[in-house]
Parts: structure tokens; C-alpha cells; sequence
């Protein structure tokens, strides 16, 4: 059985209160082809990909996605260690629904995270869970090294026509003390950390076609709970890949996140795109008031990332996974109907169309350009 997914909250999957009617099933489906007006995704192109539920994968819910224009889904995925059996099942279903299974989310791996006795049995069934991504075609498993994830910082902010808005300020998180489970873990203690763990799993992972996307801290400020956080500057991100170096080791590139720390994000998808270590990206925007400490993500399309210019770029560095426009804002359709979502302000399903509309228009603008 698949758990309760955790800190990418709208990776608990689209909405089950959506408002569509119940419609039979109909063959015929199976056989729409797109015309050719406009350009397509295609096995060497970036793929527009949303969020299901596979605690609860249902026709309805698969019929959700598809129905938009999603042919690839991300999920989180089962407690490790992850079972051959059990994905292929999972992968046969989304198959049937027209579905393919691009990104899993892994988690529940303490020990390895904070350096504690026992990480070895962690690693070991971290690798095993990598060789059943790998016998069922999974080609990315994203991941997150949080000593603590700053969520504490979070909070609704009103947007346009009253749309809800998710903002972060630092300065709400910075005396907060350690958990006692997690305790207070130095940089360079993280970066050991991880550094045995990427030499232990990346050479299975090589052997298994599968490559790893580690997450950025997100909020990136630079000690949680008096504790360090390795992924929450883009010099850490460019450090990681430099641990193991191989296309297995990589970053889940959030064009969001780049802005928050201040960065242009089209230049930082060229430095890790060109080395071929983007291996997912969050598609998203953001305004930020201070670098870091400071910010609001806002609507797709109002921020301060051009997100055309990031989408070209990912064309040109020939980046052909996922792009997850995630972070959907708060619709008052979504509220009406219930909105699942951990973020103050988030949203749901209306909110998701939204942004795989622009996210698909921005990516089919960008193949057109980049055929001129």
C-alpha cells in the first residue's frame, strides 16, 4: 500500500471533490492523435507532467489528467524498500488509462539523513528500492536531504481577485529550536552525510538506468531549526553534483527556487543543463521582496521569472523529462469544491489546469521558436 505523502503536498494528487460528470467509458479515446498545428511533446522533448494520487488511482482520476493533455504523471511513492511486483501493477494501471509514470517521490530515510546507526540498512533498502524502479522502467526517483524543511515560515498572502497567495518570511522561523528527533546538524555534517550516501546508491543507480533528482531547500534559508541546509544555495546544488560525478547524481531544477535565492534562473538551468544533471523541474514563479528570507509565489504568469525564456531554455540544453508546474494557487472554484493542499494559499485542481495550460503554451511556443 502507498503511505501518506509528504512535503510536496500537491503530490497528494488531484482533488477527488473535482465537479465532472460520470461519463462512460468510450474506446474511441484511445485513438485521438493531436493535429499538426502546433508542436507536440515527443520522446526528445520536455514533457508537461501533473501529480496523481496512487494510494487512490482511479479511472476518474487518471480521466482528470488525461483530459487536460497529461500523458506523465509523478506520484509519491511506497515505503521502502520498494517492491517490483507492486510498481509494475501501479505502471500497467496508468498504462491503461493512457498514462505513463515518469517521477516517484522517495522518503524514510532518518538515519541516513542525520548520520545515526542503522543508515546502512536505510541505504541498503534505498538501493533496492532503485532496482525496482529500474526492472519496471521508472526513469527518476526525486528525493529530498532536509535536516529541516523551514515550513514554519509559510503564510497566505491575498492575491489577485482575492486568490490565495503562498508567502514566506524568514524571520518567523529563525529563533524556532531544534526538534528532538531531528536535532541540530552542521553543514559540513550534512554534506558528510550525504556524501555517503550518494556513493553508496549513485553506482546502483547507474547500473539500473535510473537517475536521481535531489530537491533544493525550499524555503532556502540557511539554518533550519539550528541546523544547516545543504541544497539552499546554488553554489550547494552545483557542489552536490560534484560529489559523484555522473548523470545519476543530479537536481530537480525549480526555476521558483532559483529566484528566491536571487538567482536568474535561465542561467542556472544552462549550468546544470548543459552537464546533463537536471533530472526533473518544478515549474513555477515567485516576487521576491529579499533574497532567501523573503518572497510570495504568485500566479504562473505574474512573477518575476520569465518563464518563456526558462522554457527555451530547457529546449535548447535538450532536457526531454518532466516539468511539474506545481504550486498552484488558490482558486475560489478550488475552495468551493475543497481544496487537499499543505501550503497556505494553495490550491487544487482548477489552479493545476491553469498552470498545465501555461506551462504547455510556453512549451509549445518554444519548440515553434526554436525551429525558426
Amino acid at each position: 500500500m502507498f503511505p501518506k505523502m509528504s512535503r510536496r503536498g500537491v503530490l497528494k494528487g488531484v482533488s477527488s471533490a473535482v465537479l465532472l460528470p460520470a461519463v462512460a467509458k468510450d474506446n474511441r479515446t484511445s485513438k485521438w492523435v493531436p493535429g499538426g498545428g502546433m508542436p507536440h511533446e515527443g520522446p526528445d522533448t520536455p514533457k508537461i507532467g501533473a501529480p496523481v494520487n496512487l494510494r487512490d488511482l482511479t479511472e476518474k482520476s487518471m480521466r482528470e489528467v488525461k483530459q487536460i493533455g497529461v500523458n506523465n504523471v509523478l506520484s509519491g511513492g511506497p515505503r521502502m524498500p520498494w517492491d517490483a511486483g507492486e510498481l509494475q501493477s501501479t505502471v500497467d494501471k496508468l498504462k491503461s488509462g493512457g498514462l505513463a509514470l515518469g517521477n516517484l517521490m522517495i522518503a524514510g530515510f532518518p538515519n541516513t539523513l542525520y548520520g545515526r546507526p542503522g543508515r546502512d540498512d536505510e541505504i541498503e533498502k534505498f538501493k533496492a528500492s532503485i532496482k525496482a524502479a529500474g526492472k519496471v522502467g521508472l526513469p527518476v526517483i526525486e528525493y529530498n536531504f532536509y535536516a529541516h524543511r523551514a515550513i514554519e515560515g509559510y503564510y497566505e498572502e491575498d492575491g489577485r481577485g482575492g486568490a490565495g497567495l503562498t508567502a514566506f518570511n524568514a524571520n518567523k522561523v529563525k529563533d524556532l529550536p531544534p526538534l528532538p528527533q531531528e536535532g541540530a546538524h552542521s553543514l559540513d555534517e550534512m554534506w558528510s552525510n550525504i556524501s555517503y550516501f550518494l556513493k553508496a546508491v549513485i553506482p546502483t543507480a547507474e547500473q539500473n538506468n535510473v537517475r536521481l533528482a535531489l530537491h533544493p531547500n525550499d524555503p532556502p534559508v540557511a539554518i533550519s531549526r539550528g541546523s544547516g541546509q545543504i541544497m539552499g544555495t546554488v553554489e550547494g546544488w552545483k557542489h552536490l553534483i560534484d560529489i559523484v560525478d555522473s548523470p545519476a547524481n543530479g537536481i530537480t531544477f525549480d526555476c521558483g527556487v532559483t529566484r528566491e535565492m536571487g538567482h536568474d534562473p535561465v542561467e542556472v538551468c544552462r549550468y546544470f543543463g548543459s552537464r546533463d544533471r537536471i533530472n526533473h523541474v518544478h515549474y513555477r514563479n515567485v516576487r521576491v521582496r529579499k533574497p532567501y528570507d523573503d518572497y510570495t509565489e504568485v500566479f504562473i504568469d505574474e512573477g518575476e521569472n520569465n518563464m518563456l525564456a526558462v522554457m527555451q531554455e530547457l529546449v535548447r540544453v535538450k532536457y526531454k523529462r518532466l516539468i511539474y508546474p506545481e504550486h498552484e494557487r488558490a482558486l475560489d472554484y478550488d475552495r468551493n469544491v475543497g481544496i487537499h493542499n499543505q501550503y497556505p494559499g494553495g490550491g487544487g485542481y482548477a489552479g493545476m489546469v491553469y498552470d498545465v495550460a501555461y506551462a504547455r503554451a510556453m512549451l509549445q511556443a518554444s519548440l515553434l521558436l526554436a525551429k525558426s
